[in-house]
């Protein structure tokens, strides 16, 4: 994970020298710096360490090639007074690369002269435009939302690039541990005290009902992924809240329509008993009824739960033909691996995984979950942009991302882009520009966003492969159809939400 660094080092020689002094750095603080000024500050694992080795508080090291980066600032800006040196570098992504083959004096040198020149000549910048990861980081769904959303997220700034309307761009992170108060709280600290404009990911339902009550009293923009929950642009839609990867509607109209396809038409559902899990039973209810069949019954658990026997042995004991699994992560991951040591699938019911991401499959393994029909928005392997994208994002957080994932970073890249055109960060204003753009990247292609919120897209239907089917690590799905986002998602006749009216 990426972190704000405390201490920067040079190499030269074979030394290693603390040179934090010389450079202007951010406080310690649970965010990435990108564009400040002219600073020397890296801006990824593989630039910098930051450990103390031994007793000696002035002496870093780390594994491999210890480098540093100086930022220049653009001409236009700023008027920087030439270094006394020159030094030897290369351009990467608008970075000069300072080797250190410099002597550290000279080193020092330039930099001193640099940094003096910064704060003698140089105006003041605008404040930095700060998006905020909030989720899930520690508790049950953290392998599908977590850090790999903070990956995500700082991927697509860094395709976008470290300034955006005159401004530098922060990202910060932190964990609402699933719960509903620490969101609101952090959400409302994050907008009132340290002056974040948007925030991304959400995690989980409760949790995303919660800040989406506070970005419409504050009036910032709020991008959600990880929530499942259809009422965030139903009855709890806002001007500045955007739902951007699926929902609860989405899911319960593809799944069970496949299944009703296959002649299988009776449910029994396990239910997370909170705001998602009673959601999207709601939504997939309707749709069986819809399809024609029948919901014989259901039970809900607590999120968290370990021990799933007596849930499965009262679905097993309804007959109905299919177990609706209206959980999610670890929830999903025990109730499939205990319908497994019960029979249950050998018995002749079949398993329907409302919301089954690539993590719970990866952690169940093929032989467990062969078979089980799953609806997502993405899938890692679906072409050739979004393999780029997986091999980026794999490198750095070691797994393939999910749909939630990769909905972080279209939603990040797709706000930077309006702040563009809009030319600010007010949230009224950057809702609508976004809005007006289309969304397009690698997993949306010419997506629209609805007057509620709703980005548009296309849901795709996937089996999971069998051991024998699969060739490589993550190859997991096998890809049934397209459902196209207006088929998928709930239409307006029947929406909830006052802005569609």
């Amino acid at each position: 994970m990426a972190v704000a660094w405390q201490h920067v080092i040079a190499k030269s020689a074979g030394h290693e020298f603390d040179i934090t002094q010389l450079v202007k750095l951010e406080p310690a603080r649970n965010s990435v710096v990108y564009g400040h000024g002219l600073s020397l500050a890296g801006l990824d694992q593989q630039t910098r360490a930051s450990r103390h080795v031994g007793d000696n508080p002035r002496t870093f090291k780390r594994p491999g090639r210890c480098r540093a980066y100086v930022r220049q600032l653009p001409a236009a800006r700023c008027a920087v007074a030439p270094p006394v040196a020159t030094y030897v570098g290369d351009v990467i992504n608008n970075r000069t690369e300072l080797t250190m083959s410099l002597s550290f004096s000279l080193l020092r040198a330039v930099l001193l002269t640099a940094s003096l020149a910064l704060t003698t000549t140089c105006p003041a910048e605008e404040a930095p435009l700060r998006i905020g990861v909030l989720n899930d980081q520690s508790s049950s769904t953290a392998d599908v939302t977590g850090s790999g959303s903070v990956v995500a997220a700082r991927l697509a700034i860094e395709d976008f690039g470290d300034r955006v309307a005159g401004r530098r761009i922060e990202l910060m992170w932190a964990d609402h541990q699933n719960r509903s108060d620490i969101a609101a709280g952090i959400a409302r600290r994050w907008i009132d005290v340290d002056q974040v404009s948007a925030i991304v990911d959400g995690g989980t339902s409760a949790a995303a009902l919660a800040i989406q009550d506070i970005v419409r009293e504050k009036q910032k923009v709020a991008m959600f992924s990880g929530p499942a929950t259809s009422d965030l642009t139903g009855k709890a839609c806002s001007p500045f809240g955007f739902h951007w990867t699926y929902d609860t509607y989405a899911l319960a109209s593809t799944v069970p329509r496949a299944m009703a396809k296959s002649g299988a038409d009776t449910w029994f559902f396990i239910t997370s008993n909170y705001a998602f899990g009673h959601a999207l039973e709601r939504d997939a209810t309707a749709a069986i009824k819809r399809a024609g069949g029948k919901v014989l019954g259901g039970v809900r658990h607590p999120l968290g739960t370990a021990d799933f026997s007596s849930f499965l042995l009262q679905a097993q004991a309804s007959k109905a033909q299919i177990i609706g699994l209206a959980n999610s992560g670890d929830d999903s991951l025990n109730t499939i691996k205990q319908a497994g040591e019960f029979g249950i699938v050998e018995g002749g019911q079949r398993i329907a995984g409302l919301l089954l991401l690539i993590n719970t499959v990866h952690g169940l393994g093929l032989k467990a979950a062969q078979g089980i029909i799953i609806a997502e928005a993405f899938y890692w392997d679906m072409d050739d942009a979004t393999r780029r994208f997986s091999a980026r994002f794999e490198a750095l957080a070691k797994k393939k991302p999910n749909m939630i994932q990769a909905g972080v970073y279209s939603a990040v890249l797709h706000y930077l882009k309006s702040v563009q055109k809009a030319g600010s960060i007010d949230g009224p204003t950057v809702s609508d520009v976004m809005r007006s753009l289309p969304v397009d990247d690698f997993m949306s292609k010419n997506v629209t966003i609805r007057g509620d919120g709703r980005v548009m897209r296309d849901m795709h239907l996937f089996q999971v492969k069998t051991p024998a089917e699969s060739k490589a690590p993550w190859d997991y799905y096998k890809y049934l159809s397209t459902v196209r986002g207006e088929d998928a998602f709930r239409p307006v006749a029947e929406s909830e939400c006052a802005l569609l009216k």
